[in-house]
């Protein structure tokens, strides 16, 4: 259900990627033509510029980059109260609530179309909001049923649910489009949503304590997996602790970084690939979703492995999380730097993006793991503030696309958006690898039990915590 529930969360962020493209003038380099154009930068191909897909708007590059950037404007709003709601009041409520109104929203977004383009951000705003509190909230999900030896196979469930969502929405999306309307790829998602949440309030409980059908054993076997790191109490995170906590501000830098790329490619591949390297809209969906594909698949592999090397304790938990940044990282910003110069071979393109994205897909056990090592009580927090700081990438990444690609969209104006990203992956994976941290911080805010299993770390714990309480 959580790789479910980020599946239906990323439709619904990234289907007016490929919507978009239905829904305006074609803004390719050379859109009046109806043959092919080679100039010395690139190859452009103009694709379908009078498809009679539905109505068309006359929106420029500026408004079309705050249509696909508003979204995020709407989920930095709530990602910072998402953890601390979750943590106070459960995951379960508000996972749904916010399924329920994205569908709703989804399904009129054709008609505010009709009425402005201002409308349509205002709905995609609405919509960044009602989701802002997905992922924090699986975050406290996740600290309050998994063991923690078990966490890198099922946050690569968020990272894969995502990427599938990608996957599954960007070619099915260009289809409907292509066959019934753009309007369609609008009105059959949001059943989809409604379905999903109707399926979470059957199946899902906040705690293993509240499921009405786990068995004792199992339920014994994750309560006492957590020892004594697990507080029993619900308390307000220790804010001056955090944000003045050199390992947190590495992860906050890390998480970035991978943000920033995963939000360029999710609301700029469709338009690269579409008007840059010439495919039609459904191929540009379908090849679109392919560097997805491989960062779904690759993400679990290294969720596998990373808590396989745990498990053995072939390497630290720090260890391993600044290592596994060599293929987060540092490998994909290679890639972003050969793709401008490699330009004229669209499928070579392809390929690279492929790549990137596949060795990016080792972020499961790197950025997205990480906040539930350094403070399993506040996991859900500590990622709302990921969130909200990364957040930013996904309106800043489509200015910076426009600003670059405005006077003639090509390969060349391109190249400096690849090498920009690619400097940003070196910094922030280069940032952690130094400062970075895989243990649990003393401001985790531990509360034994009366009778606390005999750990390395209990001791320094009860210290912290009398300290505190002092």
């Amino acid at each position: 259900m959580i790789f479910i529930a980020c599946l239906t969360s990323f439709m619904l962020r990234v289907n007016m990627s490929i919507n978009l493209l239905a829904m305006v003038q074609p803004t390719t380099g050379n859109s009046t033509s109806a043959v092919n154009v080679t100039t010395a930068n690139a190859t452009t191909f103009p694709s379908d510029p009078v498809a009679n897909y539905g109505p068309r708007y006359a929106w420029g590059q500026r408004t079309q980059s705050n249509i696909l950037g508003a979204y995020f404007y709407g989920y930095l709003l709530t990602s910072l109260p998402a953890g601390l709601l979750a943590e106070r009041y459960g995951p379960k409520a508000l996972v749904t609530s916010s399924f329920v109104g994205s569908a709703v929203v989804t399904a009129v977004t054709p008609a505010l179309a009709a009425y402005s383009a201002w409308a349509v951000i205002g709905s995609r705003a609405l919509i960044g909001l009602l989701a802002g509190f997905v992922y924090p909230t699986l975050h406290n999900l996740i600290s309050r049923w998994i063991p923690p030896n078990e966490r890198g196979k099922v946050i690569a469930c968020i990272s894969g649910g995502s990427t599938f969502g990608t996957v599954l929405t960007w070619p099915i999306a260009g289809i409907l489009t292509e066959k019934f309307g753009w309007a369609y790829s609008f009105y059959l998602p949001a059943l989809f949503v409604l379905l999903i949440a109707i399926l979470w309030v059957a199946l899902i409980e906040d705690s293993p304590a509240e499921h009405k059908s786990i068995t004792p054993t199992e339920r014994q076997f994750i309560e006492e997996s957590f020892g004594d790191t697990i507080s029993k109490t619900k308390t307000v995170p220790p804010y001056k602790q955090v944000f003045t906590s050199l390992p947190y501000l590495a992860l906050l830098v890390l998480h970035y970084g991978n943000f920033w790329g995963m939000n360029f490619f999710i609301t700029q591949t469709p338009k690269f690939m579409n008007e840059v390297l010439g495919f039609k809209l459904a191929n540009a969906g379908i090849l679109s979703s392919l560097p997805y594909m491989a960062r779904m698949f690759s993400g679990f592999f290294f969720g596998f492995i990373g808590d396989l090397i745990r498990q053995k304790d072939l390497l630290s938990t720090t260890a391993i999380r600044k290592s596994f940044c060599l293929f987060s990282h540092l490998i994909p910003a290679v890639f972003l730097i050969i793709i401008p110069f490699v330009g004229q071979d669209p499928l070579v393109c392809v390929g690279l993006i492929v790549s990137c994205l596949g060795f990016n897909g080792a972020s499961t056990i790197t950025n997205l793991v990480n906040a539930q090592d350094l403070a399993p009580n506040f996991a859900a927090t500590l990622y709302g503030f990921m969130n909200f700081l990364g957040t930013t990438a996904g309106f800043l990444a489509p200015m910076l696309v426009a600003y670059f690609t405005a006077e003639k969209n090509t390969m060349f104006e391109w190249r400096n958006v690849f090498l920009i990203s690619a400097a940003i992956y070196v910094v922030s994976g280069t940032i952690f690898i130094i400062f970075g941290s895989g243990k649990v911080q003393k401001w985790n805010d531990v509360k034994p039990k009366a009778d606390p299993p005999t750990t390395t770390n209990s001791s320094h714990n009860d210290e912290c915590c009398e300290s505190k309480r002092k």
